[in-house]
């Protein structure tokens, strides 16, 4: 038996990735880059439900792991490409050889040399070639943690809509990445209001919300955290998050009320004064 798949029972992985906002998502590309990238894996699918799509791509070298928003890329060999989306249910765990009893009903399986990758319950689990990749590409806006990120598409979607501004920052056809606590924060930061239209927002507005979110998705990649409160660090709540208005109930400029506007489902916490409508 090869060494990489002998296994160790009872032990639990040591990190787990579950519930992601878009950060976590390119901190978990990026580590799985590391372990990954350049190596010929074993991928299999201890559930069975992913048993088609692993066939096809194991025993081929992962070229590179790459996110898209909340999504994940794995590019292997032939120009295959595994795509995960974890929704809200789904969740990563990650650990070293040797291998582990898979925990849970686990989609897909991805050994590689020194390391195991198990993806459970995601809701998008599925092998792409070039056309599909391209198409997801651009069904996606642009991803603001990326470098090839365009801003000007972003705001060329939100200068034509009446949709309020807050329920467009969570729009991954907009823009990529934000969620829900970042939407809150971000335009609490600007003095945005979330009910305000999209076409009532100017370009330099906009841009400052841009930076504003590109800064503070890179700051909570480095930390592994949201952190949005100025020269703040993680917490050492469970969360390790550190935030101004979301789910506060006091503003911390002014001392005013925050309210909470359901919007397309989702809570978005604001203050009246300091985000005039």
């Amino acid at each position: 038996m090869d060494a990489r798949v002998l296994i160790v029972k009872n032990e639990r992985y040591r990190r787990e990735i579950k519930l992601p906002e878009g950060h976590t998502i390119h901190r978990a590309a990026q580590d799985h880059h590391k372990k990954l990238s350049g190596q010929t894996l074993q991928v299999s699918s201890p559930q069975g439900k992913f048993s088609a799509g692993s066939e096809i791509l194991s025993g081929k070298v992962c070229h590179s792991v790459e996110a898209l928003g909340k999504h994940l890329l794995y590019r292997f060999e032939s120009r295959d490409v595994l795509h995960v989306h974890l929704g809200l249910f789904g969740r990563i765990r990650s650990g070293r050889l040797p291998l582990k009893e898979p925990i849970g009903a686990v989609r897909v399986r991805l050994v590689g040399d020194t390391h195991c990758i198990d993806i459970n319950g995601p809701a998008i689990c599925e092998v792409m070639g070039p056309v599909e990749t391209k198409v997801l590409f651009n069904r996606i806006g642009p991803d603001i943690l990326r470098s090839d990120a365009e801003p000007i598409r972003a705001f060329a979607r939100t200068a034509k809509s009446k949709l309020p501004i807050g329920q467009l920052l969570m729009d991954q056809s907009v823009m990529a990445g934000i969620g829900n606590i970042f939407r809150s924060e971000i335009l609490w930061r600007q003095g945005v209001h979330p009910k305000t239209p999209g076409n009532a927002i100017d370009e330099t507005t906009f841009n400052k919300i841009w930076e504003d979110a590109r800064d503070l998705l890179a700051l909570a990649v480095k930390h592994n955290s949201i952190i949005t409160v100025q020269g703040g660090k993680p917490s050492s709540g469970k969360y390790r998050e550190r935030v101004n208005v979301y789910k506060k109930t006091l503003c911390p400029k002014c001392g005013g009320g925050i309210q909470c506007h359901n919007m397309a489902g989702r809570k978005a916490y604001a203050c009246e004064k300091c985000q005039p409508l």
